[in-house]
């Protein structure tokens, strides 16, 4: 028990202690991370994760409509019919849209997106969010921010893959298990990739060759891809899908060309380019409509 006459705390301190003790202070304050302001979830149906880790809302998000991806009539109808099971509440896998690139992959979820939420009249809109390539290792922060929200969220990443010595890929694996508190059930992952494992050739070949049991170091690796209840392959369309699509491009935009002279130039144009895509058409189109002096709508 201390009497009346005994010194205060702060006066034991040495007198030269203190003001480093309030410099400590200071500088623990201003490393702390700011309070993050809070997100309108109603100013827009799109955002994207910054690298801040928060939602930015996206106004205007660039999107195809979907009647104008020909030649990915499978995969359209499977995205599809999953992504509005999952925006009524119902079970739906998480999907990983893999293959040729240019066919669609990333229009298809934009596209599907916006389909769903045109038909959900005064129901809550589906959300989506895009995630790049370099923020995965947010995810599970991501994930955390969405959990409990009264939405549902579709979490987006395009042209997802995995080189080298690159161990990122391990966030995803956590995210999409959930962990512990497993996945939030509001939330449902799609991605893109030219893989279907997410993961360059040589750097599962290296990890065959170098681990002591190498069947187990390159199960590891490639159960990420098992984490995807949807793949979606997408491949090189055939001459007449190619040209299907241009037709269908110059019809929406109502460019007023001589139909053999599109047929001729789109195929000369793939040529030039080694493919033939969605991708490939539709810059043909702006080819065109800039020649004709017409705009795209």
């Amino acid at each position: 028990m201390t009497s009346a006459t005994d010194p205060a705390p702060h006066e034991t301190l040495h007198p030269d202690l203190l003001p480093v003790l309030e410099r400590i202070a200071a500088a623990l304050e201003r490393a702390a991370p700011p309070t993050r302001p809070a997100v309108d979830v109603a100013a827009a149906d799109a955002f994207l994760w910054g690298p801040e880790r928060r939602l930015i809302p996206v106004r205007s998000v660039n999107r195809v409509e979907i009647g104008l991806l020909t030649g990915i009539d499978r995969a359209r109808d499977t995205l599809s019919e999953n992504t509005r099971r999952f925006a009524a509440g119902l079970p739906a896998n998480n999907a990983l849209l893999w293959g040729a690139r240019g066919m669609g992959k990333s229009s298809l979820v934009k596209a599907v997106h916006a389909e769903i939420n045109a038909g959900r009249g005064d129901a809550l809109p589906l959300k989506l969010v895009e995630i790049h390539r370099e923020d995965i290792e947010a995810l599970p922060d991501l994930m955390a921010t969405l959990r409990g929200d009264r939405h549902r969220w579709i979490v987006f990443c395009d042209d997802l893959s995995f080189d080298g010595d690159d161990t990122s890929y391990k966030s995803l694996k956590t995210a999409l298990d959930g962990g512990i508190e497993g996945r939030p059930e509001n939330v449902l992952f799609y991605a893109t990739s030219n893989r279907r494992h997410l993961l360059a050739r040589d750097m599962v070949e290296n990890e065959r060759s170098t681990a002591i049991n190498p069947g187990e170091a390159v199960e590891e690796k490639v159960s990420l891809s098992d984490r995807f209840g949807l793949w979606l392959g997408f491949h090189k369309c055939s001459q007449d899908e190619y040209l299907a699509m241009v037709r269908a491009y110059v019809a929406r935009h109502g460019l007023t060309a001589d139909p053999d002279t599109v047929r001729a130039e789109a195929l000369e144009w793939a040529t030039t380019r080694g493919s033939r895509s969605g991708r490939t058409a539709f810059q043909y189109i702006q080819d065109l409509a800039g020649r004709l002096g017409q705009r795209l709508g």
